[in-house]
This record gives C-alpha cells, structure tokens and sequence, in this order.
C-alpha cells in the first residue's frame, strides 16, 4: 500500500474479463472479486473518485465467436451481455466491501442496472459512488478498451488505469521474452511508431487525442492501484508528450 496521498481527483479502472477468472478456468473468480473491491474501497477512503469498465472475456469474447462462424454483430451482443454480469458480480463485491456502487448499461437491461446516461454517471461519482459501466459501447466491433476511453474521455478522469497480468508495456511478449524490456514512460506516439501492445488503436487513438494519460500495471501484484493513484512509479505511463 502507499502512505503518499493520491494525485488524481477521478480515474477510470479497466479490468479485462480475464482478470476476474483467477484461478477459475472459466466464469468468475470470488477471491479476485473481494480482493478488487477492497482496493476501490482503498482508493474511495483516499478521497478519489472512481469508475471502472469490465470486459466479458472470461465469459463470452465476440470476436472469438465471430472466428466460428457466428455472425459478428451476435457475438458481440453476446459479449457485450457478459460485461454486465460482470458488472453485477463487481456491484456485489464492491457493496459489501462497504461502497455504494452503481452499475450502468450502454445496453437497456433496466431490470438489472440502469442505463448509461453521461450526466448521472457524473453525479453518481461526485456523490461518492463506484460507477460500473458495462455493455462497451453498445455497439458491435467495438473493444471494451475502446469503451474505456471513451467513458473515460466522458466523464472527465484525469488518467485512465488499465489493469492487466504483467508489470507494464514491454519491447515483447514478457511471458514468453523473460528478457523483454519494460517502458517506464512512453509517450503514445512512440506507442504507435513501435507498434507496443497497449490497447487497440482506435483506444489509444482517443486517449491520445483527447490528453487522457493511461497508466498500465498489474492487478495481481498487490496495492500497485493504490500506488498508481498515488502517482508512485508503478508499470508503464503513457502519455501524449510534445506536440
């Protein structure tokens, strides 16, 4: 954990679908589930506001069905139906970590979660409640990376924190490269001239774009989000740089 106080007013999380598999082969995970929540209540009691954006991977990827033969645009409903039990299990764990969460839907299932509206989305934040937006976008071909941007971009955060299982952006692949180099800082037009693995384009275009630094680190080396919010040198920044 950090004893340093946090640089950021609101940050928005991302967390792949993957991420909440843990030891699981397939669905969800509750140790990873609690351990995530008690960290947003960590970086709540630090004063900052927080949204996150899930993926369904661990559940449904429609790209993956689409290579199956399914139509495209049904697997990518499907996947977008996968980040919102996702976003249910996290609303879960996050309220009984103690937080009021609110989970919202680029998707009409009012039902379950409400619908995404930018403006209460905002209000739900400055009221001091975890926001959950899932669904992406709500439109097909589009990642749950781009959806992050986006949401991120829209609701003012001051950095973009995308959670993943390695320590940063490397020169290679880190899992089968143990020698691969890891960035400390990297701005994202060196991103695109090295052709690194961050995010997809169209993400890291919007992030860019737009002034949203993103800071990638690894969700399971323990307190690395609280030190992120920190502003402590955990991962890989990455930032617009000079123009």
């Amino acid at each position: 954990m950090s004893d340093s106080p946090p640089v950021y007013r609101r940050v928005l999380l991302k967390l792949s679908g993957e991420a909440l598999l843990g030891r699981e082969a397939y669905g969800l995970d509750p140790e990873v589930l609690h351990r995530i929540a008690a960290e947003v209540a960590e970086v709540r009691r630090m004063g900052v506001e927080i949204a996150l954006v899930v993926g369904g991977g661990n559940i449904f990827r429609g790209a993956g069905l689409a290579g199956g033969g399914m139509d495209r645009v049904t697997g990518d409903h499907m996947g977008m139906l996968a980040t919102i039990i996702n976003g249910l299990a996290l609303q879960d764990a996050l309220e009984r970590a103690g937080l009021f969460c609110r989970v919202m839907s680029a998707l009409t299932v009012n039902q379950v979660c409400e619908d995404y509206i930018r403006r209460r989305a905002v209000r739900h934040l400055e009221k001091g409640r975890v926001v959950v937006f899932a669904a992406g976008t709500g439109n097909p071909f589009f990642t749950t990376d781009s959806a992050a941007s986006l949401r991120a971009i829209e609701i003012g955060a001051d950095i973009m924190l995308k959670a993943t299982k390695v320590d940063g952006v490397f020169d290679a692949d880190p899992v089968q490269y143990p020698d691969a180099h890891r960035f400390h800082r990297v701005t994202y037009d060196e991103v695109f001239a090295r052709g690194l693995a961050v995010m997809d384009t169209t993400a890291v275009v919007m992030c860019r774009d737009n002034n949203i630094p993103l800071q990638v680190f690894n969700l399971t080396n323990h307190g690395d989000l609280i030190r992120a919010v920190a502003g402590e040198n955990v991962g890989t920044f990455v930032e617009r740089g000079e123009s």
